[in-house]
């Protein structure tokens, strides 16, 4: 009972919230400190400091013959590391890896993995040694000028960080998960970061901008390429940012026409294995599409992986899927996190240099007083041994008198008046140093000596001198391992997406009625005066023929209607590039339609949030419109756009903007012209309103959309008409009309009156035998240029200002020469020409 009382008073209360709190927090820390992050001024972390200590125990050198890895690994564990052998044989292996570190720190023999994820082989079979440029990173341990700390158990002493002359934690960074917290340094070029250490010498208060000249951004040892974006500068300027890596690739065509994208740089870290998986998975299930073949042509002389396309697939847009769906191109997260004094801290690219700089003077600092303390101490000595020198023969004779050496050294200490150190030191010279060439010999190492103590002085006295030390072991390790940048970068101003890639040109983009599409660059088609013969556009069908044209810029996104109005969505870029005089690709390998559908409308567009409404016509004179923000998210099965009869066509579509006149036109040359907010906006999913009445076979053939600018420049035309009239160069928005046969004409657009929607409508131009019926109308300026296409797959580029105004009961003008049985099926609209006019056609 009493020494149950007994225990009970040795117990003391404590709430288990407050133990569980300090627990945890001293196995946090000890996590932080102790295993996950590295040091800012070695930047290794534990692990990999005691293996790289362990081998210089065993001088396992890059000098010497390799030894196993079980061999260096049990030692590491069993003196330094108390952990288990896997971790420990794992921070060794990646230190060999030369896919995972810039500069390799260990030499592998054996199989140490690979960019597929190969495991390496077991430890028992795999050898290891430094390699050369661990003699910077281990450069004067021995000189007391670190500290040194007890192992586990305080049978072992081990250095505490070790004294390397490069910024390690840059060159090769470092990545680990602490407890709440993780770092991700990313490797650099020793080069560059030696130029950048070397510049905040001399100017310690360098800005980012400064380093950012020599150091454009990290240098991976897998190469690749990456985009100079904000991100890169954020990341050094705070510690934490992103940056973009992609796959270097090329296309090869073999002689079949068969495209094939080569890659032969991977981003960094990315598991080549994995990603060929991924790619084939992404095939089967079709999120891929105009991929037939994929194989791995990999050897020791380096990377080939070979993805073979169909002969009609577009390169870029399985490339743009490729880096969208898969790793040929990552976001590579950037958190600058390593241990300060201690504890953890997020460091910019200043904040590290200059702590690596201040590393290096405590370093230099330790050595120098290390060094003229040995110098002090074998001057002292030889100072000694040559006031013995001096009495020679009393010094024989005073040794030979002495009973034993005790007796010995007190004699000599009273005869010389020296110090224990110095007479122990006479004691122990061999009778060779008594000679006159030793003699001469210990003077000139005396003199010597004394020189090495005055340098050493200075330096320790000077900071000018200290930095030339530094400066100069840097200058010299920069021209030992200099090695040029693998990985490319590519400036990009902002920050990036897949766009970016792709230049943001003017594209014409011609549809046949038969469904071939293509994008052709605007350059091919050489301005024409008024009536030329046109160049051809097009190698068509003898039952095919251009039937629309539209100028774009390459970024621009696409809403795609169908006659049925069904509506899909593309990028310019996603379309097949071709020449002038070719076909193009069927535009249903592009869009999950079937062969018998046709494509009505393509309406350029940027931004669903900028309010509006999309406005449709048919052939049979319905119109209708739809709130924008309704067309937001459409599927690759495309979503209903509007709804059309079955015995009608969609024929047109246009952005509309609020307060806008919307003006129709038929076959007959009438039009309609009637304010946007008579008409009250529906759902997609519904039917329209009359807009134009026709006779029988006349249908509607066209639409424009009058907004509030151009109605704000129309009132101004308006007072100025009689002196506007007779130019033909008038910068006023005008109606544009062209016929069948290749007639066309301006109107003023004040000329065209409001009427009430549903009517017969005024005539926008006559038409007749000659000019035949209306085809197309269009809003232009005398800046633009128009694009008309015929039947006979010919393409003209007109300038604008090269047709003249009229009245509106007028027929107009020849625009082209036509052949026989020839006719006019579509114009396009490109905005304003900077460019000359040439006299030449074909």
């Amino acid at each position: 009972m009493q020494k149950d009382q007994q225990t009970h008073d040795n117990v003391l209360p404590i709430k288990i919230e407050k133990e569980m709190r300090s627990s945890y927090l001293d196995y946090a820390m000890s996590v932080i400190v102790g295993r996950a992050l590295p040091d800012v001024r070695d930047g290794l972390k534990p692990v990999h400091r005691r293996i790289l200590y362990a081998m210089y125990v065993q001088k396992n050198t890059y000098r010497r013959a390799y030894k196993k890895s079980a061999r260096i690994v049990g030692d590491v564990i069993g003196k330094y590391h108390p952990h288990g052998d896997v971790a420990v044989y794992d921070s060794l292996v990646r230190m060999a890896q030369d896919f995972s570190m810039r500069v390799p720190l260990v030499d592998g023999q054996g199989n140490f993995g690979s960019v597929d994820g190969d495991p390496p082989a077991a430890m028992r079979y795999t050898e290891v040694r430094m390699t050369k440029i661990m003699d910077e990173l281990l450069a004067d341990l021995e000189k007391d000028t670190v500290n040194f700390g007890p192992n586990y158990d305080d049978s072992e002493q081990e250095p505490l960080v070790l004294p390397t002359r490069v910024p390690n934690l840059l060159i090769n960074g470092s990545e680990g998960i602490a407890v709440g917290m993780a770092t991700k340094i990313p490797p650099h070029n020793l080069g560059e970061v030696l130029d950048a250490t070397l510049l905040m010498l001399d100017n310690p208060q360098a800005s980012l901008d400064d380093i950012l000249a020599v150091i454009p951004g990290p240098d991976f040892p897998t190469a690749a390429i990456m985009y100079d974006t904000d991100g890169i500068r954020e990341a050094y300027e705070t510690g934490k940012g992103s940056l973009k890596l992609r796959a270097r690739s090329h296309v090869e065509t073999k002689q079949n026409g068969k495209p094939s994208i080569i890659v032969t740089e991977l981003p960094y870290q990315v598991n080549k294995a994995r990603l060929l998986e991924k790619i084939a998975l992404l095939v089967r299930k079709k999120k891929l599409e105009g991929i037939t073949d994929l194989r791995d042509e990999s050897n020791r002389k380096g990377m080939r992986v070979v993805i073979e396309l169909r002969r009609d697939a577009n390169v870029e847009v399985v490339k743009n899927q490729l880096y969208q769906l898969t790793k040929l191109d990552i976001n590579f997260k950037i958190n600058q996190l390593a241990i300060v004094n201690g504890q953890p801290k997020v460091l910019g690219i200043r904040e590290i240099l200059s702590l690596f700089i201040d590393f290096r003077r405590d370093v230099i600092t330790r050595r120098t007083l290390f060094e003229q303390k040995k110098a002090a101490k074998r001057f002292h000595i030889l100072n000694g041994i040559q006031r013995a020198l001096e009495k020679l023969d009393l010094v024989i004779k005073t040794i030979r008198q002495s009973s034993d050496g005790k007796e010995a050294k007190q004699k000599l200490m009273r005869l010389l008046k020296s110090d224990e150190i110095q007479a122990q030191a006479i004691l122990n010279m061999r009778l060779q140093r008594l000679t006159d060439l030793e003699m001469t010999n210990l003077t000139e190492e005396s003199h010597s000596i004394k020189k090495q103590i005055s340098y050493f002085n200075s330096i320790l006295k000077n900071e000018e001198k200290l930095i030339a030390v530094i400066r100069d072991e840097l200058s010299e390790i920069r021209k030992t391992y200099f090695e040029k940048r693998r990985t490319e970068i590519q400036h990009i101003q902002g920050d990036m997406n897949y766009e970016d890639l792709i230049p943001n040109d003017d594209e014409v983009i011609t549809l046949t009625q038969t469904g071939y599409i293509k994008r052709t660059k605007l350059e091919e088609y050489r301005l024409q005066k008024r009536a030329g013969k046109g160049l051809k556009g097009m190698a068509t069908k003898t039952d095919d023929f251009v039937d629309d044209v539209w100028v774009l810029k390459t970024h621009s996104s696409l809403l795609i209607f169908t006659t049925r109005g069904i509506v899909y969505k593309l990028k310019v870029y996603q379309l097949p590039r071709g020449g002038r005089n070719t076909r193009g690709k069927p535009i249903i390998n592009l869009l999950q339609i079937n062969e018998n559908t046709k494509i009505s409308a393509i309406l350029p567009f940027t931004d669903f949030d900028q309010g509006g409404y999309i406005v449709t016509a048919t052939r049979n004179g319905k119109v209708k419109k739809s709130k924008l923000e309704d067309y937001k998210n459409i599927h690759r099965t495309g979503i209903i756009g509007t709804k059309v009869r079955s015995d009608d066509e969609l024929v047109s579509v246009q952005l509309c903007p609020v307060d806008s006149h919307i003006l129709i036109a038929s076959s007959s040359g009438k039009s309609v012209r009637f304010l946007e907010n008579t008409m009250s906006p529906t759902g997609r999913a519904t039917y329209g309103v009359r807009g134009i009445r026709s006779k029988k076979n006349e249908v509607l053939i066209g639409m424009v959309i009058i907004s509030p600018e151009i109605l704000k420049q129309e009132k101004e035309c308006e007072k100025k008409t009689e002196k506007i009239e007779k130019d033909k160069n008038s910068s006023y928005k005008t109606l544009l009309t062209i016929t069948q046969n290749g007639f066309g004409k301006r109107s003023f657009l004040h000329k065209h009156n409001i009427q009430n929607r549903g009517g017969l409508g005024l005539i926008a131009i006559r038409t007749s035998k000659r000019n035949g019926k209306l085809v197309a109308i269009h809003i232009v300026d005398s800046a633009d240029e128009i694009f008309i296409n015929t039947d006979g797959g010919k393409i003209i580029r007109v300038p604008v200002d090269n047709i003249s105004i009229f009245t509106r009961n007028t027929q107009g003008v020849n625009l082209v020469s036509l052949g026989e049985k020839e006719t006019v099926m579509g114009v396009a609209l490109y905005k304003n020409r900077e460019e000359e006019i040439e006299e030449t056609e074909e």
